[in-house]
């Protein structure tokens, strides 16, 4: 039987419904674990680690290093690892990790709930089993479970506050689809050799989203001198407005004369950028912009500040930002 180490950092999984709300209780939710699936035993050898109970809209790039920390400490104890997190940033924190743990061989899979566990329809039980079983197999990459399906932690994204099948992951197939059986789908490897801890990161990243009438006055007081790099969430393949006084070309003429990476990708969740394809686009490149392909807001986030954090040229940045280093996009 595979031994598999079970990483708690809060969220909706570990929350008891009470009163109005539902609130975090690290004191007793391993407690409900084992009562509410005793049959986890039978899955695999599991160990628990609580290594901290937060809300995930309140964690950040220092959480994303103790949990590679965390894995790398325990690598060569088990087979197969599973997180339990918010599903809020679950999306960031799998993202963040597929970036910092090179070489990886083993199965690092996030899974949470949207009701949590002490509840009677909670999916808490589900997700969890599927994670455990998941972690056992022979994936060798970080991973989101939810609802039946496997995704690549890099590709997912958060779709859904009120329904079960929370998660989805756009432009690339889930990893398996979970039935009677699990089908593997994809089984893909990212480098080989001893696992490298590379987890990293940067704040220098200001996301803008446009939108119609954004006044490009608001953006004259951005520190750009603060910033590193700056993610544009734009319209359709990368659009945005670049007439009149609502144009943001001034905007990025200030980052290209400051030295600032600006990225673009799209606010739709399906399909790719694509700078050449429009007026718009074609501006963008003019001015010193790259395209974020299909990357999810999510690792475009993540992965540029996990390349802020290791490279300080510019060009080496723009390079590495538009290659797929973890099969975080798809190459053309």
């Amino acid at each position: 039987m595979k031994k598999i180490l079970l990483i708690q950092t809060g969220g909706t999984i570990a929350m008891n419904a009470k009163g109005a709300g539902v609130e975090l209780d690290p004191e007793s939710w391993s407690k409900v674990l084992y009562k509410e699936i005793p049959e986890l035993s039978e899955i695999a050898e599991l160990t628990t680690i609580p290594l901290f109970f937060e809300d995930s809209s309140d964690l950040n790039a220092s959480h994303w290093k103790k949990l590679a920390n965390c894995i790398q400490e325990h690598y060569e104890q088990y087979q197969g690892f599973v997180i339990l997190h918010g599903t809020d940033t679950m999306a960031y924190s799998a993202s963040a990790l597929s970036f910092g743990l090179r070489n990886l061989a083993k199965p690092v899979i996030f899974t949470g709930s949207q009701l949590p566990m002490s509840s009677i329809r909670s999916d808490a039980r589900r997700n969890l089993v599927n994670a455990i079983e998941l972690a056992t197999m022979n994936f060798q990459e970080v991973g989101i479970c939810f609802n039946d399906a496997l995704y690549r932690g890099n590709r997912s994204t958060k779709m859904s506050i009120g329904d079960f099948d929370a998660f989805g992951s756009p432009n690339f197939s889930p990893l398996a689809d979970i039935g009677i059986k699990i089908k593997e789908k994809v089984l893909e490897s990212f480098g080989a050799g001893e696992l490298k801890n590379l987890a990293d990161y940067s704040d220098e990243v200001f996301v803008l989203t446009v939108h119609p009438n954004l006044n490009p006055a608001l953006l004259e007081s951005l520190p750009l001198e603060r910033l590193r790099a700056v993610i544009i969430r734009a319209f359709g393949s990368g659009n945005f407005c670049i007439k009149g006084p609502n144009s943001l070309l001034p905007f990025l003429d200030r980052c290209l004369d400051a030295g600032v990476v600006v990225a673009v990708v799209s606010q739709a969740d399906y399909d790719s950028v694509d700078l050449s394809q429009y007026t718009a686009g074609r501006a963008a490149l003019d001015h010193g912009a790259i395209s974020g392909n299909d990357m999810t807001l999510e690792a475009a986030l993540t992965k540029l500040m996990f390349l802020l954090a290791h490279y300080g040229n510019k060009t080496e940045i723009e390079k590495y930002f538009q290659q797929s280093l973890v099969g975080e996009l798809t190459e053309k």
